[in-house]
């Protein structure tokens, strides 16, 4: 897993063969935040990543200057990953939470300006996240939400739909907030 771009650019971090993870790739995370830096100024984001995984899109938001991150990682050893590699960048900008992300969004107070999500790919209820997610106060008025996810699944019929990319076998579908 490398760090594609920002201050961080060039950062390789190997998560170990017993990771579960689908980390994003490299292609797909350039073209992500290609889109991303021609329309936000990343110092100005409250960000929230769902799923986190390796924490990479963290790390992009972060190297990027984004300074208020929230993360929400269920397993331990990819939570225990991702605050190594918080503390190796000495990045002060990310908040790991370990939980469930639906019990997560049910009980969070905050809002953001964008909530990035990249469930796995067979999760049963992938299909139910952009109703879950924009149903809640979790996204602030204009704000966006990005879900990653495989060609199979497709959003585009979805009421606050804006706009799909696809990178190979992965897909960003963009919503708007309500």
């Amino acid at each position: 897993m490398r760090v594609v771009g920002g201050e961080y650019k060039g950062r390789v971090f190997k998560p170990g063969k017993n990771f579960k993870a689908r980390p994003t790739t490299d292609i797909a995370k350039e073209g992500l935040f290609n889109i991303l830096d021609n329309r936000y100024d990343f110092s100005e984001l409250k960000v929230l990543d769902l799923f986190a995984g390796t924490g990479s899109i963290s790390y992009e938001f972060a190297s990027r200057g984004s300074l208020d991150i929230t993360l929400v990682e269920l397993n331990y050893n990819h939570l225990k990953f991702i605050h190594k590699v918080i503390s190796e960048l000495k990045i002060s900008s990310i908040k790991p939470v370990k939980g469930n992300v639906f019990k997560f969004i049910k009980k969070c107070t905050e809002s953001f300006d964008i909530v990035f999500a990249d469930p796995p790919f067979d999760l049963p209820d992938l299909g139910e996240i952009p109703d879950i997610l924009l149903s809640s106060t979790i996204l602030k008025e204009k704000g966006v939400f990005i879900l990653e996810h495989s060609k199979r699944a497709s959003f585009n019929e979805h009421e606050y739909f804006l706009e799909q990319r696809s990178y190979g076998n992965v897909c960003f579908s963009f919503f708007c907030s309500s």
